[in-house]
Parts: C-alpha cells; structure tokens; sequence
C-alpha cells in the first residue's frame, strides 16, 4: 500500500521542515501574496537590557519614595521624567497587556545624562553599590564576600548596559510583543511604555498601517506560519527573534479577513483552526 507522499525541497540554503501536502499548500499561498514584514518599511527593536534589573526596574512605591527624596521642583520634575513606565515580556498579551506598575530608571549612555542633576536617584543607585553596578566585568570582595560587577562596557556605573540610541522610538505608536509565546501575541501601544529585554517593539513612519500589521500579525493564520519559521520550545511555545518576525509574510492591505485575501481552501481554514 502507498503512503500518503510528502515533497520536501533542499534545494535552497533556507531553513527547512517536512510538511504534508495541504501544509505546503498553504505556506506557498502565505508566500505568493505577502510581502516580508522587513520590506514594509519598519524597524524592530529590542527592550531594554540594564545589566541589573533589581536595581533599574523598581515598583511604584519605591519610585514613589525616590522622587520624594527630591530637594527642589525641578529635580522632581527631571527625576520623574526620568523614570519611565515599563513592561516585560510576561505583560504583554494578544491585543492587551498587564501592566505590574513597573518604572525603568532610564539612565541610557545616548542620552549623556549626568548624574549629580538627579542626586536622588543617585542615592537609590548607590545603595546597591558602585562595585556591583559598575560596568567592569570585575569581581570584587566587599564585606567578605564576592561581588562581581555587570558585564566589560565603556558606559558609567549609573547607566543601563545597552547604550538604547533608539530611546525616542519609545515614545511612538507601537506594536509591542514578548520575546516568548505560546500564541502569537502582539499590541498596539499608544501609552509611551518603555520595554524590558524580554519583549520587542515594532514601529514604522507609516504608522496608519500599525493597526492592519496588528491584526495579520495575531491572526490564527500568521500563528500556524510562524511554527514553520521560527525554533519553538517544547510543543508550543515560540521564541520572536527578529530573524524570523521579519520574514513573516505580510498581504497588501485589505479589509477582508486574511484567510479571504489568501483564497484558503475550506479544507485549509478547517485545518489550521484544528492546528
């Protein structure tokens, strides 16, 4: 008895897997009609690394407590400008997030800040030692024990380790996604939040297309593509490097459900709904 065949091509240098005959009949209609996300003209970007997130990430009431420390008004007003809103990877949702009222002291080596013009801040910082937020590499003794410092930068002791030169990309109309998922999870964010370094960000000049990338980028469509792209862990979750995102295939722009702009098959739509 035949076996059902299932044609495999290893004639690209691509990467590749084994997919059943109504797999490659989709994959090929994703393909034809999408134009790869990187050729529409955007930019994706990952949160922001510190190094030390215990010191750099802090809740509300300890920002609370900082910028009551604050001497003048204008400190206030600098040391509040400065502590930005932040999500993490975790908090991001499929059109939603859970924000845990988290602040980044958003101390970034682009912005040249000097530190003696946030002097509580300052004090916050120091109170977890210069030697282990120093970006040296080093390992020092301190009160008998060991601590070793954040990785060899050319950035100073109070600085985030990613020098973030894209920090006004913040500030724009985004799509926002974890750096892991389950299901593809992306949303639109209109609120300034700054990330962590477990999710990314996606923005474009164009930014009337955000809403349509939004919702080809959560379809269950885009979802069942991206497994054949991307390297998963376990049986169902997916990591989001940009290697991968950026080849997802997007259609021209439409008000059609994106299974109509594809022209799937009835058998095509039921099979990726039982995926």
């Amino acid at each position: 008895m035949r076996q059902q065949d299932t044609i495999c091509d290893f004639s690209t240098s691509d990467s590749w897997v084994v997919l059943s005959p109504i797999e490659q009949s989709i994959k090929k209609k994703i393909e034809a009609v999408g134009t790869p996300l990187k050729d529409w003209d955007i930019n994706i970007y990952r949160g922001v690394l510190t190094g030390c997130n215990e010191a750099f990430i802090i809740d509300t009431a300890k920002r609370d407590e900082i910028i009551s420390n604050c001497q003048t008004e204008d400190e206030r007003k600098r040391t509040a400008e400065l502590i930005r809103p932040i999500l993490r990877g975790r908090d991001i949702k499929r059109y939603g997030y859970e924000w845990a009222e988290l602040w980044l002291i958003a101390t970034f080596p682009s912005r040249h800040y000097n530190i003696d013009e946030y002097p509580a801040v300052k004090q916050y910082l120091l109170s977890f030692g210069i030697e282990r937020l120093e970006q040296t590499g080093k390992t020092h003794i301190v009160n008998g024990e060991k601590v070793k410092s954040r990785k060899k930068t050319h950035n100073k002791w109070f600085e985030t380790q990613d020098s973030i030169s894209y920090w006004e990309d913040f500030n724009k109309p985004k799509i926002i996604y974890p750096d892991i998922c389950t299901f593809l999870s992306f949303e639109l964010d209109t609120s300034c939040f700054y990330l962590s370094n477990t999710a990314y960000f996606l923005i474009t000049e164009k930014e009337e297309h955000l809403k349509y990338f939004l919702r080809v980028l959560n379809s269950s469509v885009i979802d069942w593509y991206y497994r054949t792209l991307s390297v998963q862990l376990g049986e169902k979750a997916v990591r989001m490097f940009s290697i991968y995102v950026l080849n997802i295939p997007i259609p021209p722009i439409s008000d059609e459900p994106i299974e109509e702009i594809l022209k799937l098959s009835k058998e095509e739509k039921l099979f990726i709904s039982g995926s």
